[in-house]
């Protein structure tokens, strides 16, 4: 009896999913079901909390400078490329700043959108690869609540936009958030390219400065949706104003932290 209840409700999700969710996704990897994402999210934090810093407890850092310049190298180039798809799929083209509704057709350029979406997906989870190597480099100062947070949070709800909203006004986030990876991910190639190049790095902390920006910009964006109705969902939008709060806080707050680390340290100096 529990198993045939267990059954109904199972079949009564994927119907309910099948009838809002994007046809043209469906058959796409990865998006039939939100649970391997989920997993995966999972398996990330018991690595990166548990099972690497115990392994790495009486082991000596890992020296992984080349393998970082590869990393962020194919990061920046990665991120380029979906910035200049973001582009050509619309935002350069025919998408409206103010509010762009969802288009599900079949149209090329429409399917060359979701496709990019699902693109911006994958590069969420590569991205736990920046904390693999926090672990095997033992920089667990670097591995906060707010790393953690934003790398576990946004597989998840990149899967969801992509399962329901291939496209439309939310994307706008995600091209502001190529541009600043870009930046972010060519600091991290350069600062691990030697000591020699920390002359050229003198704009750190103008880094999370460019990420306020970043939800500043995602935050205005998406209150046009509560004002001009456009078709696109004006609880996605709800969403999208309260993710960036969340984000706008958490950062404010490490900026503020590491400032005031910096200025110690500065003061110490003289």
């Amino acid at each position: 009896m529990a198993s045939t209840l267990v059954n109904m409700a199972i079949d009564r999700y994927f119907s309910i999913v099948d009838s809002i969710s994007d046809p043209r996704v469906k058959e796409w990897p990865l998006m039939d079901s939100p649970i391997p994402t989920f997993l995966m999210v999972i398996t990330y934090l018991y690595i990166v909390t548990y099972l690497g810093p115990k392994v790495m407890a009486n082991r000596k850092p890992f020296k992984l400078n080349n393998v970082l310049v590869l990393y962020n190298a194919g990061q920046v180039i990665f991120s380029l490329g979906m910035l200049w798809e973001h582009l050509m799929s619309g935002w350069f083209m025919d998408y409206s700043y103010q509010c762009q509704p969802v288009d599900y057709s079949y149209n090329p350029t429409a399917l060359r959108m979701a496709n990019l979406c699902w693109w911006y997906y994958i590069s969420k989870l590569t991205e736990f690869i920046d904390t693999v190597f926090f672990v095997l480099r033992k920089k667990d100062n670097q591995i906060s609540f707010l790393h953690l947070y934003h790398h576990s949070l946004t597989p998840l709800e990149t899967w969801f936009c992509v399962k329901f909203l291939a496209g439309g006004h939310g994307t706008f986030s995600n091209l502001i958030n190529n541009m600043v990876h870009v930046i972010m991910y060519f600091y991290y190639m350069m600062s691990a390219m030697g000591p020699q190049y920390q002359k050229y790095l003198w704009w750190k902390k103008h880094l999370t400065t460019i990420q306020l920006l970043q939800f500043t910009l995602v935050f205005f964006h998406s209150a046009q949706v509560l004002i001009y109705d456009c078709g696109y969902p004006k609880l996605v939008a709800t969403f999208l104003l309260a993710h960036s709060v969340i984000f706008f806080v958490l950062f404010f707050d490490f900026y503020q932290q590491a400032y005031k680390k910096d200025k110690q340290i500065k003061a110490k100096e003289q």
